[in-house]
Parts: structure tokens; C-alpha cells; sequence
């Protein structure tokens, strides 16, 4: 007699739950692996702008405003949702270990990649990612640096899967920019 009663309270609970829509950043696709002069990274965590930080997809509207998207969400929290992508995808394009800190191997990475975002957004003109990325190593095994970026994505809409795409393709060609960087 009680079961029915649960299972109903527990259906009535969900019909009244989030019904927002949760996007991720997607995995990097079929990559060739480079070989760098350092076997392990440290990916620190990335810092976004405060509008990028939140939970909620947002677009560039006609008239330059930034305005989330209705009913859709980013699946996990935006900056660590950025880090775990770009450590997949510098790991997927180099014979390197690589991890989002805090680094959880006991010796030491060779090199710490440093990723400042000003601006990350989805405009009708396309996916606009630009900022500062550094390299680090404290046993010298590649020269410290300060390198800038800026990528462009195009986009067929402002969709909010068509975001989340743009948002992992973006974050791939900052890997290989990286990449390229600590290959040189």
C-alpha cells in the first residue's frame, strides 16, 4: 500500500525538479600526438571571466549584451568543466602525462600551464575565445613564457549545443597552440 504512495511522491518530485537543459564541453577529437621536451604538465585552473563563470549559457546578443540562454546550463562548473578539457586535450596531443592540479603524482610535473581568459563568448559571427596563456618550469626543462591567443570559431547558430561544440573546439586549438609552444 505504501509503495504506490512512494513511487507517486517521488515522480510528483521529479516533474517539479530542474528542467533546465545541461551541456559539456566535449572531448577532444582524433589527435596526432606530438612529442614534447617535457613528460609531464600541470594544468592550473583557468580563470574565467565572471560572465563565463556561471552556470548559464550566454550568448552575444544585436546589440552586444551578453544574455543567457533560456532553460540550458553548463553540466559542471565552467572553470573546472575548461581546466578538464584542456588537460584531455593537451593529453590527447602530446606523449605527455598531463592532469588538472592539484598534480596528483608524487615527483613533480616538468612544466605548470597557466590559462587566463578575458573573453570567451558566443556571437552570431561565431565563438571568440581570447587571453593569456604561461608555461613554467621549475627545473628548467623549457624557458618560462607568456604567450598570447585569440581563436575564432565559426558557428552555424547560437544554439546551445552548438556553444558547448564551439567551447570544445576552442579549447582543442588552445591545446595545440600550447602544444606547439612547448614543442619549440
Amino acid at each position: 500500500m505504501h509503495k504506490p504512495l512512494i513511487l507517486l511522491l517521488a515522480l510528483t518530485l521529479m516533474a517539479c525538479g530542474d528542467k533546465k537543459a545541461r551541456f559539456e564541453i566535449p572531448s577532444p577529437g582524433a589527435i596526432t600526438q606530438a612529442r614534447l621536451r617535457v613528460s609531464s604538465i600541470e594544468v592550473r585552473d583557468v580563470s574565467l571571466p565572471a560572465y563565463a563563470s556561471a552556470s548559464e549559457i550566454v550568448v552575444e546578443d544585436g546589440a552586444g549584451a551578453l544574455r543567457p540562454v533560456s532553460k540550458a546550463i553548463w553540466a559542471d562548473d565552467p572553470a573546472r568543466a575548461v581546466t578538464g578539457a584542456l588537460a584531455r586535450s593537451l593529453e590527447a596531443g602530446s606523449t605527455a602525462k598531463v592532469a588538472a592540479e592539484p598534480w596528483p603524482l608524487t615527483s613533480e610535473p616538468q612544466a605548470r600551464v597557466q590559462v587566463r581568459i578575458d573573453q570567451m563568448a558566443a556571437r552570431a559571427s561565431g565563438f571568440y575565445l581570447e587571453g593569456q596563456f604561461a608555461i613554467s618550469s621549475d627545473g628548467g626543462a623549457v624557458s618560462d613564457s607568456l604567450n598570447r591567443f585569440a581563436i575564432s570559431i565559426p558557428m552555424a547558430d547560437l544554439a546551445p549545443a552548438s556553444v558547448a561544440t564551439a567551447t570544445g573546439q576552442a579549447v582543442d586549438q588552445l591545446a595545440a597552440k600550447i602544444i606547439a609552444r612547448l614543442r619549440g
